[in-house]
């Protein structure tokens, strides 16, 4: 069985953790993406190659970070996509400081996300958002350096590379919502072993999926959706924190209703006002 990858660290350890579930008997191929190679796009700049790999026989499955996959309407064809093992922690952590409310007016916090920002700025409009890109180990060092005063980042990513101890306060997921995935293993064939699937991860990365996908946002939209297990959480917001929706629902099938209360709370007008800030 060979699994395709990014080579990133991060990626590398992911794979490996499937490799494991498989027996250890999987040969991990690492692939370039044209995101790897500074290619701006959309989500499948980082997933492209490896799809073509998948698509030519080269690779059996695809490992990826679930947050990095965009809709399925947008998978090739004849693939499928499943969330894989136990998921880890979907939080963002907060580095370089116990906690939002101990940084100073001013304080500059490191991120690349546009989610990101505007939750930061929906709830501390008197932080300077500063954009810090790069692998985990390179952004941690950023901060080192005097790039900024804080990062936030995922918390899962944090933990598989044994940086844990980095984290200096875990936000709250039901106003810091997670990106849809994230903290989540996905892998992506033709047919995907049933051994490999945790039946939680999966529901709950399919409900936050539905609600992305129903909602057509895309990388310009700041857009959270995260399911705890019990309750659906959402956010929507301008990427300036000037203006957000955030909703959660309790329901045995609470994709659908998480997304028509947003639309009657407005979201379609928010996300088209996030679309033209990002394009601006």
């Amino acid at each position: 069985m060979k699994l395709g990858t990014r080579g990133s660290a991060l990626a590398l350890v992911q794979a490996h953790a499937v490799a494991e579930a498989l027996g250890g008997e999987a040969e991990i191929v690492e692939i370039t993406t044209s995101g790897d190679r500074g290619i701006a796009g959309d989500k499948a700049r980082w997933i492209d190659t490896i799809e073509d790999a998948l698509e030519s026989g080269a690779i059996d499955l695809a490992v990826h970070s679930a947050k990095d996959v965009p809709a399925a309407s947008l998978l090739r064809d004849g693939m499928a996509l499943a969330a894989v093992l136990p998921r880890e922690d979907a939080r963002d952590a907060l580095i370089g400081a116990s906690s939002l409310a101990s940084l100073p007016a001013g304080a500059r916090v490191g991120t690349a996300s546009l989610r990101r920002r505007a939750q930061l700025l929906a709830v501390r409009d008197d932080l300077e958002v500063v954009e810090v890109r790069g692998n985990v180990d390179t952004r941690l060092r950023k901060l080192a350096d005097g790039a900024c005063d804080a990062l936030i980042l995922a918390a899962a990513g944090l933990r598989r590379l044994g940086r844990a101890a980095e984290i200096g306060a875990l936000l709250d997921p039901a106003v810091f919502v997670p990106a849809p995935g994230q903290g989540a293993l996905a892998v992506e064939g033709r047919a995907i072993p049933a051994s490999l699937v945790d039946t939680d991860a999966d529901a709950a990365l399919r409900a936050e999926r539905y609600v992305v996908e129903a909602l057509g946002a895309s990388c310009d939209t700041p857009v959270g959706v995260h399911h705890d297990g019990t309750i659906l959480h959402a956010f929507v917001g301008l990427p300036d924190g000037s203006a957000w929706l955030r909703d959660s629902v309790r329901a045995p099938d609470a994709a659908p209703l998480l997304v028509e209360r947003l639309e009657s709370m407005g979201v379609r007008d928010l996300l088209a006002r996030a679309e033209a800030m990002a394009g601006a």
